[in-house]
């Protein structure tokens, strides 16, 4: 997945905004603060974040928690020490960081946006649909929790894109399994998975060729009936698709450029269900 959009540039410099301002509201507070005060610690810690240093970043922030656990800065730390680990893809760590200050801070103003980064640790992991999709899921559920916790948000509107982009992934995956089964001649696993595909990823990509596949599996099992079903449920939602000319083609035999608008034709693929 590509490390940064521009969305998400705007929003980390949004908060990383807010966090220096927070943080620069107690200057007049105490001019006499010592060396190692929580300020100092903090600000030598986002030097480092700024510079690139990461790792040292983390190291620093989780200072400023371990000498004054109890300030804002700490508070601030944790998330920035998460943010940091993050940006050196050590997403366990991040993700371990980021738990722990939800459940510590379930109100405070940074929570929100824990929640998004939780879900941009697993998001960032999503493998190509030939691996395992066990990160996929915990993507899905991380966006979802986003969306019903923070609908309002600008995370949610991220959060929104990004899901569908993952169920699109997971759906990959079942077409992909579906069409091994296929290949193989295992007509009924096949049928499984593509229907799993449209009946749960109704809004995907790959609904069109869901439904083609049902019709050539099932005319391979010698189910006409149901083929004709799902060729007419393709050609009445996605009429314009290939693949509803392809599936026209097995059923009747003739050319995929003489299948009908199901608009035009309303009574065509009823004529053909048994």
């Amino acid at each position: 997945m590509k490390k940064f959009t521009i969305f998400r540039v705007i929003l980390l410099s949004g908060f990383l905004a807010g966090f220096l301002a927070a943080c620069g509201s107690g200057d007049d507070e105490d001019k006499t603060r010592p060396a190692e005060s929580a300020e100092v610690l903090y600000n030598d810690a986002y030097g480092k974040f700024m510079e690139g240093k990461y790792k040292d970043a983390v190291t620093s922030f989780e200072e400023v928690e371990r000498q004054h656990p109890s300030s804002e800065w700490a508070t601030n730390a944790q998330v920035m020490s998460a943010f940091a680990s993050y940006q050196t893809q050590d997403y366990d760590t991040a993700i371990s960081a980021l738990e722990r200050f939800t459940k510590l801070y379930p109100s405070n103003e940074s929570t929100p946006y824990a929640y998004y980064m939780i879900s941009l640790c697993y998001y960032e992991q999503i493998s190509d649909v030939g691996r395992d999709q066990k990160v996929t899921e915990q993507a899905m559920q991380a966006l979802r929790e986003v969306l019903r916790r923070f609908p309002d948000t600008e995370y949610a509107r991220d959060a929104k894109v990004k899901l569908d982009l993952t169920q699109d992934h997971l759906a990959g995956k079942e077409m992909e399994i579906g069409r091994y089964y296929l290949k193989r001649d295992d007509y009924l696993a096949a049928v499984n998975r593509f229907r799993f595909v449209v009946e749960n990823f109704q809004t995907t990509s790959h609904v069109p060729e869901a439904l083609h596949r049902l019709v050539e599996s099932y005319l391979k099992l010698g189910v006409r009936d149901e083929a004709s079903r799902y060729a007419a449920v393709l050609g009445h939602n996605f009429p314009s698709s290939p693949w509803y000319r392809d599936s026209y083609k097995l059923l009747t035999g003739k050319k995929a450029s003489d299948a009908p608008v199901p608009d035009e034709d309303p009574g065509f693929w009823e004529s053909v269900i048994p």
